[in-house]
């Protein structure tokens, strides 16, 4: 044996924290700045101010005695010396130029609203709206186009005529005019016929894809001034519209034609625009501004504007005819002030000669969209209504019906066609209509033999606060009227959705649930009950009790529960749910509903099942987050236990880390809310439910294991730490709960960590033997430890765990008093006997680090007195008594720890590891002279040897350490007590200074 350890008696202050001590007065990671001092002899540059007037003065710093300026050592600023990509950047950020692209256009955006609201200001009062469209209050084109292309699309093959694309089959002209009439009156409507080509079976998206080939030859066309071969191909896609051989694509039709017609209006006005010359009183001709009126257009520009309303009044069919001019409606600011009045009403009335509904009524959604961008006028607007509900019957009759039932197509899915025209044109209409404008259009509407189109359309474009208002008269009409062509389910749908977010008058609310609800459980179509129940399930949920909540449950599963209706419909039963527990203001009264869990038990799949059952913990974490309310109605706690049952029941070993802490979070939230207060005996039994529940989650049993470890220090603090038999008993039961509980988990570090805690809290509460069981438990699974870890990708050593754990266990170890069937420090030799098998790296320093913890543990278990205590635990510092058999055991201990550090110090040695083989030198030097006595000549010795080959190799530590071990030596001579152990450290203290 090459030690001979003998612990010291002494004081508990004489080395605690000693070389922890010094005081530390900047942040380690604070820059370091270099402080210069500049005299009065010092010469400084003169540098600029700017004076109040903002003149540039010259001044001098010389005057000033002193100047101090900071000069960095940070070791990167040196390194690059400011150039690095990101001190340059932020560097830029000073300057406009250098900012990057988003504060770029942020400023480039502040700077243009500050100017508008200097013209603003400077002006006498804002700009006033000069369309309809500038009012804001109508829903912009853009959306309606992307919704229409989305929603009508086909399967059918499409087919196009067009002069102006290759391929196809060529179309035989038909007529026998001659050459000059034909030149004369059809010049426009000649397409070189010889070329006109029909293209069959065409894919939509082949359709789209010639469409914007179309679109792309008119651009070029215009852009080689071939204006007439532009203007035909505007012609050519208007005649487009006519064709309704695939009915269902219409409305996508209408949307992409008009796009090319938008265009084309829009190069026919900017070039008049830009060749027009302003007719000015004094000076140059100039281009018009944008705010330009007909008095400044000259002479020769209103003839080339009406010139182009010529030709287009030359094309002989009507519907390219009324088209292309829509297209450039706006050039009539060209001629008149009131032009486009008179040309809207005009064009109004020439639409009653297009004899197909669909196709009127999407030239009417033309024209109103194009008036809307040019003037506030709605008298335009409101003939197209009138007209529509003139002819409105005619949707209805044989021929149109006849036609349907050839195109194999239902008379809904006819109607639903006219929606995105007729949308557009009632909102142009009420945009500005005052409440009885409204109920008269809404009185008219009704009158009408099938009133739902008509009735959807009101209900999509009015105001929601007109509609609230009157939601009783809504249902009731809605309940009434013949639905012909159109569901009554998609409308009562639709007032549903209106009536969640702006809801009815107080007084109305009821009567509304209750009309609604008996029309809705009415409808013998089960697909639309289940769609009006889902809409209305918000509705319910916001504005009522939970009476009301249970009877609306109630009825769907009365409707939807008779032979299994409900398998058909998983997603709206869904989405039942997820509103109402969403919605509801008391979300425990709703859990708490007689049935509520029965609609749950309608969910038989178990993929829907488990995202319903997520989707309701995570409405109830919303809803509970932010405030302390607490769970303590058994009802209640069932309910949410059997949801966590079902997402536990889903976790397997397929599961992603994920899916497994979204679950575990949700879940734990709901367990932390349960709480039945001064019930302590309620509370664990609650917690042994759980347990049996969430067996599959490690993070949940780990929240259980937390919670009844606080259970058992609550209950400690309540009878301030004097236990009767009843809180014995209760405590001893949690502690066994979480011995009982750890296992379950698959985490090694984690049962380690919770071993530990409930092991500490046993011993709280005077536990001695489930602290014991606990202790020992978490020390026989250090060899199970891993090497290595994964964590967010990356792989970790467990090391500094396993060595955090063994300082942590080894603080706890002081108190812990012996078991008597065990023999002497039995924990401290389990911990020895384990952490050599644990799988460290041939070159990690972690044993050494723990053995020389252990030595630090050794030295204070010989100590008459314990430096902490437990309440009402006798701890081995009075169990033994200092008893010299005790002692002789602990200094036997020292020894054999001290020889393996030896041994490993000689390892080190022999594998040149220099830098590791000083370190340890020097720390067991320090554990030497602070807890063994120096009176034995071969510790002395060993400290001396020590230090000396820690001196020897000093290149290899940190220059300070040397400097700091002899500081503390000097501290030990001074605070020792023992005057043995004083004479052995002056002398050791001697030749240590010598050696240095």
């Amino acid at each position: 044996m090459s030690a001979e350890w003998v612990c010291v008696q002494r004081q508990q202050d004489e080395c605690r924290r000693y070389l922890d001590q010094f005081k530390v007065l900047d942040h380690p990671l604070k820059q370091t700045t270099i402080t210069v001092l500049e005299s009065r002899g010092t010469r400084s540059k003169p540098t600029t101010a700017m004076d109040a007037n903002g003149t540039l003065k010259a001044s001098n710093t010389s005057t000033a005695s002193l100047t101090v300026a900071a000069l960095s050592l940070d070791p990167l600023n040196i390194a690059f010396d400011g150039s690095d990509p990101l001190s340059q950047f932020a560097k830029q950020q000073t300057t406009s130029l250098g900012k990057d692209p988003l504060s770029r256009m942020a400023a480039e955006q502040e700077v243009t609203l500050s100017n508008e609201k200097a013209e603003q200001t400077h002006s006498s009062k804002p700009r006033e709206p000069r369309n309809l469209l500038e009012l804001t209050l109508i829903e912009p084109w853009g959306p309606r186009r992307a919704a229409i292309l989305s929603k009508y699309t086909t399967s059918e093959k499409l087919s196009i005529v067009t002069s102006f694309l290759s391929g196809g089959e060529t179309i035989k002209p038909q007529t026998t005019m001659s050459e000059k009439v034909k030149y004369r009156l059809e010049q426009l409507d000649d397409f070189d016929e010889s070329s006109v080509r029909q293209m069959l079976d065409l894919s939509q998206q082949e359709y789209v894809l010639k469409i914007e080939q179309l679109n792309h030859e008119l651009v070029q066309a215009w852009n080689q001034d071939q204006r007439v071969k532009a203007l035909k191909i505007a012609i050519q896609c208007s005649k487009l519209l006519s064709d309704t051989s695939v009915i269902q694509f219409y409305p996508s039709k209408f949307v992409l034609i008009t796009d090319i017609l938008d265009i084309f209006g829009r190069l026919v006005y900017e070039r008049l625009r830009t060749k027009a010359e302003q007719v000015q009183p004094v000076g140059t001709p100039a281009c018009l501004s944008e705010n330009f009126t007909p008095e400044m257009v000259s002479e020769s520009a209103r003839e080339t504007c009406q010139n182009w309303f010529y030709k287009i009044a030359s094309i002989r069919e009507l519907l390219p005819r009324l088209y292309v001019e829509i297209a450039i409606l706006r050039c009539y600011s060209f001629l008149a002030r009131d032009e486009f009045s008179l040309a809207l009403g005009r064009l109004t009335k020439l639409i009653r000669g297009i004899g197909d509904p669909l196709v009127a009524i999407y030239a009417r959604c033309y024209l109103c969209r194009a008036g809307m961008s040019l003037t506030l006028d709605q008298t335009y607007l409101r003939e197209n209504l009138d007209d529509i509900l003139m002819t409105y019957h005619t949707i209805f009759n044989g021929a149109i019906r006849s036609e349907i039932a050839r195109h194999r197509i239902t008379l809904n899915g006819y109607i639903s066609l006219y929606l995105p025209a007729l949308d557009w044109i009632v909102q142009g209409v009420i945009i500005l209509a005052t409440d009885s404008q409204l109920d008269d259009i809404l009185q008219r509407c009704k009158e009408k033999k099938y009133p739902a189109l008509l009735l959807y359309s009101m209900l999509q474009s009015s105001r929601p606060e007109f509609i609230a208002s009157r939601a009783t008269y809504f249902v009731q009409i809605l309940s009434s009227v013949s639905m012909e062509g159109f569901s009554r389910g998609q409308l009562l749908r639709l007032l549903g959705g209106i009536l969640s977010h702006t809801p009815p008058p107080c007084e109305q609310r009821m009567d509304v649930l209750l009309n609604a609800t008996k029309t809705i459980t009415s409808m013998t179509n089960i697909d639309e009950y289940v769609q009006c129940a889902e809409m209305w399930a918000q509705y319910t949920s916001q504005f009522f009790g939970l009476n009301e909540i249970d009877g609306f449950i109630a009825t769907v599963l009365r409707q939807l529960t008779p032979n299994r209706i409900y398998e058909q419909h998983y997603h709206e039963l869904q989405m039942i749910v997820d509103k109402v527990v969403s919605n509801a203001q008391d979300i425990h009264g709703v859990l708490a509903l007689e049935h509520f869990l029965p609609l749950l038990d309608l969910f038989q799949k178990e993929s829907i099942k488990i995202t319903v059952c997520k989707n309701i913990l995570v409405c109830y974490r919303n809803a509970t987050h932010s405030d302390t309310s607490i769970i303590s109605d058994p009802v209640v706690t069932n309910a949410l236990m059997h949801i966590s049952r079902v997402l536990n029941d889903s976790v397997n070993a397929l599961t992603g880390e994920d899916e497994r802490r979204q679950i575990s979070s949700l879940i734990c939230h709901f367990v932390r809310k349960v709480d039945f207060g001064r019930d302590f005996e309620q509370q664990l039994a609650f917690y042994v439910e759980a347990r049996a529940v969430l067996s599959n989650l490690d993070s949940a049993l780990s929240m259980l294991i937390h919670s009844v470890n606080r259970l058992a220090t609550s209950t400690r603090r309540i009878v301030k730490g004097q236990h009767t038999q009843k809180t014995a008993a209760f405590v001893k039961a949690c502690a066994a709960y979480c011995f009982i509980t750890i296992p379950s988990i698959i985490d090694v570090q984690m049962r380690m960590d919770l071993y530990m805690q409930s092991g500490q809290v046993a011993l709280l509460n005077v536990c001695l033997q489930h602290a014991d069981s606990c202790f020992e438990a978490a020390l026989n699974l250090i060899p199970s430890v891993p090497r290595t870890v994964e964590v967010d990708g990356k792989i970790h050593s467990t090391e500094g765990y396993v060595q955090t754990f063994a300082v942590n266990f080894l603080s706890t170890l002081v108190i812990v008093p012996d078991n008597p069937t065990q023999g002497v420090l039995y924990l401290l030799r389990l911990l020895l006997d384990v952490v050599p098998k644990f799988p460290s790296e041939p070159a990690s320093a972690m044993v050494s680090n723990i053995y020389l913890h252990i030595l630090d543990f050794l030295s204070v278990a010989a100590q008459e007195v314990y430096p902490y205590h437990i309440a009402n635990v006798i701890s081995n510092d009075e169990l033994y008594g200092s008893d010299p058999k005790f002692i002789a055991e602990v200094n036997a201990l020292c020894n054999t720890v001290c020889d393996t550090l030896l041994q490993h110090l000689k390892l080190l040695l022999e594998s040149k590891a220099l830098r590791s083989q000083s370190q340890l030198s020097l720390d067991l030097f320090v554990k030497i002279i602070t807890g063994a006595d120096l009176s034995v000549e071969k510790m002395f010795n060993l400290a001396y040897n020590l230090w000396s080959l820690a001196v020897k190799n000093q290149m290899e530590i940190e220059p300070k350490q040397l400097q700091i071990v002899l500081a503390y030596t000097e501290h030990l001579v001074t605070v020792t007590q023992v005057e043995t152990q004083r004479q052995c450290l002056l002398m050791l203290l001697a030749k240590m200074k010598a050696r240095l």
